[in-house]
Parts: C-alpha cells; structure tokens; sequence
C-alpha cells in the first residue's frame, strides 16, 4: 500500500487597490489527485470547526492524473481550513492548517 502525501503550491495574489488581501484573495484551489487511486471525497472546514461539513465533490470524483477546481469560499472570509481526502481503497489523507487565500494548487501524491 503506497501512503499518500500533499503538495501545495503557491500562487501569486493581487489585491484590490485599498482592499483587504485576505478579503480580496481568491479561494478558489485546483485539486489535483497525483496517485493512482481515485479521490471519491473532498472536505474543506475551517480550522476553527470540529465538523467535516458535507463531501464537496457530492457525486463526482477525481481520477488519477484529473483535477479540478474547487471554491473553498464559505462566506465567512476565513482563509485557514482543514482538507480531507478520501480515496477508492479507504485510505484518507488529511492536511491541516491550509492557507487557502495563498495557495492556488493542492495535490494529493503517492
């Protein structure tokens, strides 16, 4: 059983002139599944809840070699959450701590 690992890749933001960067980032992240297993489950919760929330992905997934592009922005302007993986053979990866107002690429690797 290979163990699955993160990258995070950062991205270069621009601010609104006179805006907030944290209220201007974009939080929108390309996940990006780099193993050979697919991804049947994506969670993303602030760091500050004790909940999972609901799968992000709902009924789709994504497939080895696939990405794709996910609006972490829950309307509270937080820019630290969690992320959770769970893959076709019941493994879960999770990251702690994630920046999503810096980051504009998160890849699961083996």
């Amino acid at each position: 059983m290979f163990k699955r690992f993160f990258l995070l890749s950062a991205i270069t933001l621009t601010a609104l002139a006179g805006a907030n960067t944290a209220a201007a980032a974009d939080r929108h992240v390309k996940v990006i599944n780099k193993t050979k297993t697919a991804i049947l489950s994506f969670y993303a919760s602030r760091t500050s809840s004790n909940d999972w929330e609901e799968d992000i992905l709902g009924e789709d997934v994504i497939m080895p070699g696939k990405s794709m592009v996910i609006n972490i922005d829950d309307g509270s302007g937080a820019c630290k959450y969690d992320f959770k993986g769970e893959f076709e053979d019941g493994e879960e990866v999770v990251k702690a701590n994630v920046d999503v107002c810096k980051i504009g690429e998160f890849a699961f690797t083996e």
